[in-house]
């Protein structure tokens, strides 16, 4: 967080609450009717480390301040000493003009003169002698009200430091109470250990089992639209769609707008990232995903993130929808859905709603597995989509 501007800090401070607002809103509102420890545990964890953020952005904009107040300080200092100095020259030229004018009038002082042209220069010696009194006078006043602007200045900032440091502490404690929720749930999956290790391993197969069944899907997909091809470039490679010209004109556009494609649902929660990653709870246990996991508000729809065609639907067996979307030679996966509005061969646009996201009954959460590929590569989500 270094070299970053307050104004940066504070941005991503209110960013972060809104975060842990969705957090305590999409995770931790819904009353489950059963427990999922492990659910549970991954829930916490996501809080703690969001409020930790927020507690280090919290810091880093203190020290800003502490600096503009200390710099601040300084100028006050010095602006002090200056306006002292000021006021003292002041006070010393208001003293001999107020002995001079005692001991010899103006109008002496001009009819003294021997000529004219004396007379004249010592008139224009006491203009210019009244405008640099009334110069003094003016500095002075600007000088006492910057020093009153940046004592204000320092109030301010020193009461906004105060603030911070009361929600420093206050996201502090509410860690605290988190970690011991969290040592509770730890304690409960060290005492059935073997059981919930023996639910993820299913969990996590079953996960593999629909993304090998995805990717099938999309292979034949390739192979029967490159079967229609009539001239096949000698380029051409295996698992990798021959595009005609509107195809590749539109995955240019799919590859124009990395980084600013909308998210696949109006609002929501990343709870889970892309690519392999160790098990927060169990050590040699890793987790490969395919995609990002949204969690969201119930009765919520999915969205395209690009035009494209419906390629495929594949329903599960417990009757969750998945929705392949192409666009071009790129292919957006929406998976855990409930209820279709869209068809096999369908033409879609940006942002239309495609079907309602599952809720599962006992967790009481909603959620979206979004998935990306080129061809039959899995990309990462994350470097497409809109930061939030």
């Amino acid at each position: 967080m270094q070299g970053q501007t307050k104004k940066e800090l504070e941005k991503r401070q209110k960013k972060l609450k809104k975060e842990i607002a969705l957090v305590n809103n999409l995770l931790f509102k819904e009353i489950k009717k059963e427990k999922n420890v492990l659910e549970d545990l991954k829930d916490i964890n996501q809080k703690i480390s969001i409020r930790q953020n927020l507690i280090n952005i919290i810091n880093a904009e203190a020290k800003i301040l502490s600096k503009q107040i200390a710099i601040n300080e300084q100028k006050v200092i010095k602006l002090k000493k200056e306006l002292a100095v000021l006021k003292a020259d002041y006070a010393s030229m208001i003293f001999k003009s107020y002995k001079s004018k005692s001991q010899q009038s103006k109008i002496m002082f001009l009819l003294s003169s021997d000529n004219f042209y004396q007379a004249y220069k010592r008139l224009e010696y006491m203009k210019q002698y009244t405008s640099f009194r009334k110069k003094q006078g003016e500095e002075i006043v600007t000088q006492t009200n910057t020093v009153a602007a940046i004592i204000d200045s320092l109030t301010l900032q020193k009461q906004a430091k105060d603030t911070l440091i009361l929600s420093e502490k206050e996201q502090q404690q509410k860690i605290e109470l988190d970690k011991k929720s969290k040592e509770k749930l730890i304690s409960i999956i060290k005492k059935n250990e073997i059981k919930y290790k023996r639910d993820l391993k299913k969990k996590i197969k079953e996960e593999k089992r629909v993304s090998e069944k995805i990717d099938k899907i999309i292979k034949e997909a390739i192979a029967r639209a490159n079967k229609k091809v009539k001239n096949k470039p000698k380029t051409s490679k295996k698992n990798e769609f021959i595009l005609s010209p509107e195809a590749k004109a539109l995955a240019t556009k799919f590859e124009s707008n990395k980084g600013k494609l909308p998210w696949p649902l109006e609002e929501g929660l990343i709870t889970r990232r892309f690519g392999t990653q160790a098990h927060p709870t169990f050590p040699g246990i890793t987790l490969n995903s395919t995609g990002l996991h949204f969690t969201t508000k119930k009765d919520s729809d999915a969205k395209t993130i690009f035009n494209g065609k419906v390629l495929n639907i594949l329903v599960t067996s417990e009757g969750r929808k998945n929705v392949l979307i192409q666009h071009g030679n790129y292919i957006t996966s929406y998976n855990n859905l409930e209820k279709l509005y869209v068809k096999k061969g369908d033409v879609v646009s940006t942002g239309q709603s495609i079907g309602r996201i599952f809720t599962d009954k006992v967790s009481g959460k909603t959620k979206l597995i979004f998935v990306l590929y080129k061809n039959t590569t899995k990309l990462n989500p994350s470097s497409w989509i809109l930061r939030r």
